[in-house]
């Protein structure tokens, strides 16, 4: 039989137990502070963490179609012998194709079947295809019946459309598989004759906030001026339709975002990584291009305030026209 514990050795017990207590609960609270005041740091920009790869490559990272719609084109996987458990890794093995070094991707579309019950016997299906013309996609089908996600890739050296104004083109690469709804809207806008009402309207340089590579001055504040130029993408005559928030990179320089759901959209001229990822970025202008975007943010402005915010705004707009550059 087991020897019953003294009344000394229970007391010796208890005394050790809230001992490792109290260094349990301050090794807690250690911890928890610690990762409140780094993401305080974080948040204040010049401290900011290193970001991953994935975030590192704007046009990289992700792998995002648009449900419910069917792209067409002729085939270089057949579906039916090619499966895979989500459109992500539909997504890859396109991206896989396209590694840029052998010219043309060979694979610019993926068409993936991802519900159970509305697929049947084609869940899983992985469709890799190949467009006639990348800008303008042959679409088959699309709504609420149709049971297929689409994505589309552009390869090195495609993708790419031109902002057209009196100080110069801005080249923009697209970022189908960060911001799928927001480039099919931009492909929609090539299609058009012309682009009456794009603009550029606000433009505020670097300050004394940003150097001239688009870093954040340590200690500086973060705005006003911006390090912006802004403007409208929806031609007069045009229903626009809401583009849906698309999670993608922090905002560089160069980088082309919504503001909102659209179409009010700007191009920055610095890092804002203490925007996090507020804004849905679906491009990036040329770095040879930036210059055409400082031209415009030097251009003579005037003093406005928007929701209790200083903007400055241009005395003249800047007309644009976006079109193809093949």
């Amino acid at each position: 039989m087991g020897r019953r514990q003294n009344d000394s050795e229970s007391s010796r017990f208890i005394s050790l137990s809230f001992l490792l207590a109290g260094f349990i609960s301050c090794a807690l609270v250690y911890t928890v502070l610690s990762i409140v005041l780094n993401s305080n740091t974080n948040s204040e920009g010049s401290n900011f963490e290193p970001l991953t790869l994935a975030e590192e490559s704007n046009d990289g990272g992700c792998c995002r179609g648009i449900e419910k719609l069917e792209l067409w084109g002729a085939a270089v996987k057949w579906g039916s012998d090619h499966k895979f458990n989500s459109s992500k890794e539909c997504c890859q093995a396109c991206k896989a194709m396209c590694t840029g070094i052998d010219g043309p991707c060979l694979c610019d579309t993926w068409v993936f079947c991802g519900n159970k019950k509305a697929c049947g016997s084609k869940f899983g299906e992985c469709w890799l295809k190949k467009q006639k013309d990348i800008l303008a996609p042959d679409r088959q089908e699309a709504g609420n019946h149709v049971i297929w996600t689409s994505g589309i890739i552009f390869g090195k050296g495609e993708g790419i459309v031109g902002m057209e104004t009196e100080y110069g083109i801005l080249r923009i690469k697209l970022f189908p598989d960060c911001a799928p709804h927001s480039v099919a809207y931009v492909l929609e806008l090539l299609t058009l004759r012309h682009c009456a009402g794009c603009q550029f309207h606000r433009a505020e340089g670097r300050g004394q906030l940003w150097d001239s590579e688009g870093n954040h001055i340590e200690k500086a504040s973060f705005g006003p001026p911006f390090a912006i130029i802004q403007g409208t993408l929806e031609a007069q005559g045009t229903a626009f339709k809401k583009i849906p928030a698309e999670e993608c990179p922090y905002i560089r320089r160069g980088s082309v975002a919504w503001v909102g759901s659209g179409p009010e959209f700007f191009i920055s001229l610095a890092d804002h990584q203490e925007w996090k990822k507020a804004y849905t970025v679906f491009g990036s202008v040329l770095p040879e291009d930036m210059e055409v975007a400082e031209k415009i943010a030097r251009l003579p402005t005037e003093s406005d305030v928007w929701n209790n915010i200083n903007v400055s705004v241009l005395e003249k707009p800047v007309p644009l026209l976006i079109h193809r550059l093949d």
